[in-house]
């Protein structure tokens, strides 16, 4: 087995709280643990196909455990098998260049190549690994959709975000007599609808995993004005379908749909059926803004770690992930494609249920 001398590491997808600490993290335990070299390679798979990288030094990581964001840049649109290129025509174009982005990877003298990313990035992962390129992956979503990790960095951040929303909407609720809802991101899973729903009290959760009415949605509310209670706060996850299973999308962005707006439909009719007046809010990147919390910055500085191990023993086509309360590999076969949603019939739902939370159902 050649040894390894230089380390890759690239942040794909959407950018989320604990990158910089698992960037710092691979970069002094590659440093002062083994006596590597670190390729920073900027603005994800993008900067592979471009060849924008730098190698990172102790100074370039040093103070950067709290900070959110990514220095190296993130890029949830380049895809080396399905590169986007627009001529001077203004045409649209897709090249498979993942041949390009291996050839780099070899001109940057890079051994082994650490990506941290969702199930985009991961699954471009994948490709490469059968391709013959060493690649470890890193589950980065504040999502939580990823399957083989019981948790994803990032979440725990965007899911404080949520629940500090939904405290701060409890007393204007309270005050105004409202129907407060709150349009969370979640993609197609309702992990932080769920979560943040619980964490804050939330009266009523509507998730893509559990079918929902409107009528049911007023019964709730109804059955909280009979005992008093003249507001309710709905945490809506921005993938929960429309009853008859319309997903509702506020633009598209390279060829993709993008969520956005459901939060407004329910507003809508939960006032006229209700007779309730509704606002709503919607966090947005705000969820993907911030100092990471202390849980993802441990979280980030495992993976980071145990990424590099993998590396250095030659390992390939793993993700680091927590099960129980250890960090481990799983394959990438083993989690893309797929979607780790919420259970309906989980723990979390049954907590919820118990106190008096409805889904709509």
């Amino acid at each position: 087995m050649a040894r390894v001398r230089r380390i890759g590491i690239l942040t794909g997808g959407g950018d989320c709280p604990g990158l910089n600490a698992v960037i710092r993290a691979v970069a002094k335990s590659a440093i002062f643990e083994h006596g590597l070299e670190v390729a920073g390679i900027n603005e994800g798979f993008g900067g592979l196909i471009e060849n924008k990288w730098r190698l990172l030094k102790d100074e370039d990581v040093s103070g950067i455990l709290p900070r959110g964001g990514t220095i190296l840049g993130a890029n949830n649109r380049d895809n080396p098998f399905m590169f986007r290129t627009v001529t001077a025509g203004g045409e649209v174009t897709y090249e498979d260049n993942s041949r390009t982005a291996i050839a780099n990877l070899e001109g940057m003298g890079v051994d082994a190549l650490i990506v941290a990313g969702g199930d985009g990035t991961l699954s471009i992962a994948r490709k490469l690994h059968e391709m013959g390129v060493p690649v470890i992956g890193l589950p980065k979503t504040i999502d939580n959709d990823l399957r083989g990790t019981d948790v994803s960095f990032g979440f725990d951040s965007a899911l404080h975000t949520a629940t500090d929303a939904v405290d701060k909407l409890h007393t204007t609720a309270a005050s105004h007599h409202r129907g407060m809802i709150l349009e969370v991101m979640g993609r197609n899973a309702g992990w932080i609808a769920l979560c943040a729903g619980i964490a804050g009290g939330g009266d009523i959760i509507l998730i893509p995993e559990i079918e929902y009415t409107f009528e049911n949605v007023v019964r709730s509310i109804d059955e909280r004005r009979a005992r008093g209670k003249r507001f309710s706060i709905i945490v809506v996850a921005e993938g929960a379908p429309l009853p008859g299973g319309e997903k509702v999308y506020r633009s598209q962005s390279g060829g993709d749909k993008e969520f956005g707006g459901v939060g407004e439909k329910v507003a809508e009719r939960i006032g006229e059926m209700a007779g309730m007046e509704t606002r709503v809010t919607v966090l947005g990147h705000l969820q993907r803004g911030g100092s990471p919390s202390p849980l993802d910055r441990i979280l980030a500085t495992g993976f980071g770690t145990a990424a590099v191990e993998l590396a250095v023993a030659g390992r390939s086509g793993l993700m680091v992930g927590l099960r129980g309360n250890r960090v481990q590999e799983v394959p990438l076969e083993e989690v893309v494609p797929g979607q780790r949603k919420v259970p309906v019939d989980g723990d979390l739902v049954s907590f919820a249920r118990s106190v008096g939370t409805s889904f709509g159902d």
